[in-house]
């Protein structure tokens, strides 16, 4: 078969956005089969990033490939001389079907690395499903990323006909964003991947807001309308609300028949038996959006109760909107040793997942910092920003 050349271009919108999203609609990631809507946006999942890229692979003024990258500042405390470095996130690799295993998604790859490169990025990362080994092995393999951390991905269904109860000795407050920038600051500042950038990603348009809960009777120093660095109650939480059905939509392409069975069975007891209050679970094959949870932080002894008694209250709020689709899903992603929060953040085990981060060092001198970061147990928790989500 003879080869045809190809080339590495920017995203050009006018001319390329129709071919970019026939190109996203023909190509299916990972196991599952997943496809993305961009809803006329094609640069949509990285739009709202501090610095962002997307390149495209064309072939006889055929688009068949592109790529999306983004480089902001976070927090790494194993990274000298001040525990915070200079990042690229590598995301949406699609190569066409019919010209695959010809180079396109390595040139793709090696050329956003020379974008972050320019731009001085300390590390390059991408995230995909734990089951995805040919993406996996493209990264690890060929490009020497390692496997670096495993977070889960937590999903609960909405149930558009019920509202849960939360205890009457619960306080939830919605804080203002220059309360939610500074308690993140302070609680969250030095977790890994927080951003530098905080109050951009609170002051978006995506973002719905911050909450907070404490008990009653403990929430009298907590600092909502005084001083911004007083003191918390003994038990409280908080957590963001990022709505990503705004900008893009997903679809499910194949699931397990355990799934599919239980799917069709849950819903026909709904429809016999409706006093139930059953979950309405989302139709996954059809494009559907979601409700990001992120930032979600805990302490005192019995926060626990705080952190899920927050997500009833996101649901309830999903629940009352009035969002065109009628499927609506919360997702949230918890990172490293903080296991308390998958027991308290309401998910269903049959639709959440393992995902998998990978990274590489793209400066020499930075090895060493590089081996320790790769090394170390996964952090208590880990800071996943809703912008690359």
């Amino acid at each position: 078969m003879e080869f045809k050349e190809f080339i590495i271009r920017t995203y050009e919108d006018q001319s390329d956005r129709a071919q970019v999203e026939d190109l996203e609609r023909r190509c299916k990631v990972g196991p599952s089969e997943t496809m993305l809507d961009s809803m006329g946006d094609p640069i949509s999942r990285i739009r709202n990033s501090p610095m962002y890229m997307m390149l495209v692979a064309e072939m006889d003024n055929e688009l068949v490939g592109f790529i999306q990258g983004s480089i902001k500042v976070v927090t790494l405390k194993c990274h000298p001389p001040k525990g915070v470095a200079k990042v690229g996130y590598v995301l949406g690799l699609r190569v066409a079907p019919q010209t695959r295993r010809k180079g396109i998604g390595s040139s793709l790859i090696q050329r956003l690395e020379e974008w972050f490169n320019s731009n001085d990025v300390d590390y390059a990362y991408m995230a995909t499903e734990k089951e995805n080994h040919a993406s996996i092995s493209l990264f690890i393999k060929k490009f020497g990323y390692t496997k670096f951390r495993t977070p889960a991905i937590l999903v609960n269904p909405v149930n558009n006909h019920h509202s849960f109860r939360i205890s009457s000795n619960i306080d939830i407050a919605k804080i203002k964003i220059d309360k939610a920038e500074s308690l993140y600051r302070r609680f969250m500042g030095t977790t890994e991947f927080f951003p530098s950038d905080i109050e951009n990603v609170l002051r978006n348009k995506l973002s719905l807001g911050t909450w907070v809960a404490s008990f009653k009777g403990e929430n009298v120093s907590f600092g909502i309308n005084g001083p911004i660095n007083g003191q918390v109650p003994k038990n409280w939480a908080m957590l963001s609300v990022w709505k990503s059905g705004d900008i893009f939509k997903l679809s499910i392409g194949r699931a397990p028949n355990s799934c599919l069975f239980f799917t069709k069975s849950w819903s026909l007891v709904d429809k016999i038996f409706p006093c139930f209050g059953l979950s309405t679970i989302p139709d996954f094959f059809n494009p559907f959006g979601f409700y990001f949870i992120y930032g979600v932080y805990h302490e005192g002894p019995f926060s626990g109760k705080l952190v899920r008694a927050l997500c009833k209250f996101v649901h309830n709020m999903v629940s009352k909107s009035k969002d065109e689709n009628c499927n609506k899903i919360i997702v949230a992603e918890v990172g490293g040793k903080d296991e308390e929060l998958n027991h308290h953040i309401p998910h269903w085990k049959l639709f959440s997942c393992p995902d998998l981060w990978c990274i590489k060092a793209l400066k020499t001198e930075g090895k060493n910092t590089f081996h320790e970061l790769v090394t170390n147990n996964e952090p208590r928790s880990l800071f996943v920003d809703p912008r690359e989500v």
